[in-house]
């Protein structure tokens, strides 16, 4: 069991620390039931973490609030996962890099252990200019951590991948600068969001 806490805590060190050398290691060996299990117990890691802050900050205790974070946040991880997949595949596609649906899988799981990192971020945004600041930050990790896994884990070309990571943050960026920045907020902190109208 201690291994096993040593591994992950290494890992993690790895893919903050040195991501080149972490994701170029991964190959696709058939074992893609790893990378789901991981999102699905970040996902209800993360739940229960914003649940708790949430009874911490007085928020009522409903069944509907625990439901959510025991169920349909460990799925959405899963969800998202794949749906991030899909959009790895279709960057590795322009960038003339892997075509392996399983090193996307694996590369995207990797770096789940930032969703529980992220929904507690999220859910400690207390002002619109809170949920400004905690927003464009994670937005920029995450978009540092795909560039990451699109060059090294799917082997893409440099160039196109910056230039692909370059078109996505202008996407976010005309987002962040329209009203539809409004929506972005609310799925990460409704009442953040709402202090913003």
């Amino acid at each position: 069991m201690i291994k096993k806490i040593k591994r992950a805590f290494g890992h993690i060190r790895d893919v903050i620390i040195n991501p080149k050398r972490y994701f170029t290691k991964i190959v696709a060996d058939g074992n893609m039931e790893e990378a789901m299990f991981k999102a699905f117990l970040y996902g209800l890691f993360g739940g229960l973490l914003v649940l708790g802050i949430n009874l911490m900050t007085g928020a009522t205790f409903t069944l509907g609030g625990i439901f959510s974070a025991i169920v349909i946040t460990p799925v959405l991880a899963v969800g998202i996962l794949f749906v991030m997949g899909g959009l790895l595949m279709l960057v590795s596609e322009i960038t003339g890099g892997e075509r392996d649906w399983e090193i996307a899988i694996k590369g995207l799981g990797a770096v789940f252990f930032m969703y529980p990192v992220i929904l507690v971020v999220n859910s400690l945004a207390f002002n619109c200019t809170s949920m400004w600041i905690i927003s464009l930050l994670v937005d920029i990790y995450v978009l540092f951590l795909f560039y990451n896994i699109a060059l090294y884990c799917m082997r893409g070309k440099r160039g196109s991948v910056i230039a692909v990571i370059a078109i996505i943050a202008l996407f976010l960026i005309t987002v962040y600068a329209t009203d539809y920045r409004m929506g972005w907020f609310i799925l990460k902190n409704n009442s953040a969001a709402f202090a913003c109208l």
